[in-house]
């Protein structure tokens, strides 16, 4: 996932070459919660972040973003999507609510 700021506000944007049950799911109901948990710190008060927020399904553009994914994740971007891979979908989550634990 990445976070992009547009005219409306941030949104977390994700990546998929193709259709799965989960775009299907959020497909037919676009509320989503995206949890991201500290899994170096386990214990009674795990620190996490949790999104709320809907996310529509658009068409095309997962390579381009995999690729400037790979370069920062990875440190490079020569092999990651490979040069024939399906435009596939992005899943975009405009961030209605954070919250979470330290």
């Amino acid at each position: 996932m990445a976070l992009e700021s547009t005219p409306d506000g941030d949104e977390l944007v994700a990546a998929h070459l193709t259709e799965y049950q989960k775009t299907r799911n959020i497909g037919r109901d676009p509320r989503v919660v995206v949890t991201v948990v500290d899994a170096r710190k386990p214990g009674q008060q795990t620190p996490y972040l949790a999104i709320t927020g809907t996310a529509p399904i658009v068409e095309g553009g997962a390579p381009a973003l995999l690729k400037k994914l790979a370069k920062v994740m990875l440190g490079s971007d020569e092999h990651f999507p490979p040069p024939n891979a399906p435009e596939g979908l992005l899943t975009r989550v405009r961030i209605e609510k954070v919250g979470g634990i330290a």
